[in-house]
């Protein structure tokens, strides 16, 4: 496999919360790869790094694993937009491209702006109720509410995501320490290959402004998505791949890596 997606999403989330918006991005775009971060998914027995760069090191490892080539163009959002920038700058040379959505971290942005105090108690009332009998009802519908701007597929969703979450459910101590990585990871330089950052303008978890600061002092193309919320692959997946593919270069466009890593 050469110059594939690699997927990356955020806190807590899986591979599987993709949905429908994998397989669209593969059929436009070319080959996708979905890798959990350590803590989700295929991954919720493991112990979550407290630090960015140790997820970097688990993604590099299982994308090998799977026998992909570099460079590669990844593509994540929220904390997967971290792990993304740390690799981009620690491996220059094995990245393409980079879309980054709804992400938000230091020095860029204020700790109010990267997590709403709005959405503090919605929050806290999913993790009170994160692993309480029945909680999965509690801890996803609040999930929902503050991530998704789109309504019409709230039974659906739900439905889906307790059905992940019995399957691979991720520990409340997972949980906190991917969100200490988060609130602990702060961006040095500027990634070399180019970058599309991506936010919702309906955000209600993450200030869109985390984006526009962001892509201010890297230089890179921005866009804003006029309804969606922080969840935009759920919300509005066609308008996603449309945006990506527009900006991708074509896979013959691309050199090989180099065997360099900086860092």
């Amino acid at each position: 496999m050469s110059s594939p997606w690699i997927l990356l999403r955020g806190l807590t989330r899986e591979s599987r919360h993709w949905g429908g918006f994998a397989p669209l991005l593969e059929a436009r775009c070319g080959p996708v790869l979905q890798v959990d971060l350590p803590g989700n998914g295929t991954l919720a027995h493991v112990r979550s790094p407290l630090a960015v760069e140790d997820y970097v090191d688990a993604v590099r490892a299982e994308v090998q694993r799977l026998g992909a080539r570099a460079p590669y163009k990844v593509l994540a959002m929220s904390l997967g937009g971290m792990v993304a920038t740390a690799w981009a700058q620690r491996y220059p040379d094995e990245l393409a491209q980079l879309v980054l959505i709804n992400t938000s971290m230091r020095p860029f942005s204020r700790f109010y702006e990267r997590l709403r105090p709005a959405a503090w108690p919605a929050l806290l009332r999913a993790a009170w109720h994160w692993q309480a009998s029945g909680g999965d009802v509690v801890a996803e519908a609040a999930i929902h509410r503050r991530t998704c701007a789109r309504r019409d597929t709230l039974a659906a969703d739900l439905d889906t995501w307790r059905a992940i979450r019995a399957s691979a459910p991720v520990s409340r101590g997972n949980a906190i320490r991917q969100l200490l990585a988060a609130a602990r990871y702060t961006a040095r330089g500027v990634p070399r290959c180019p970058t599309l950052v991506l936010s919702s303008q309906a955000d209600r978890l993450v200030d869109p402004v985390c984006s526009e600061r962001l892509a201010r002092a890297w230089g890179a193309v921005q866009r804003e998505h006029p309804w969606a919320g922080h969840d935009l692959p759920h919300d509005d997946p066609q308008w996603l791949a449309d945006a990506v593919c527009a900006a991708s270069p074509p896979s013959d466009a691309i050199p090989a890596a180099r065997n360099h890593a900086a860092g």
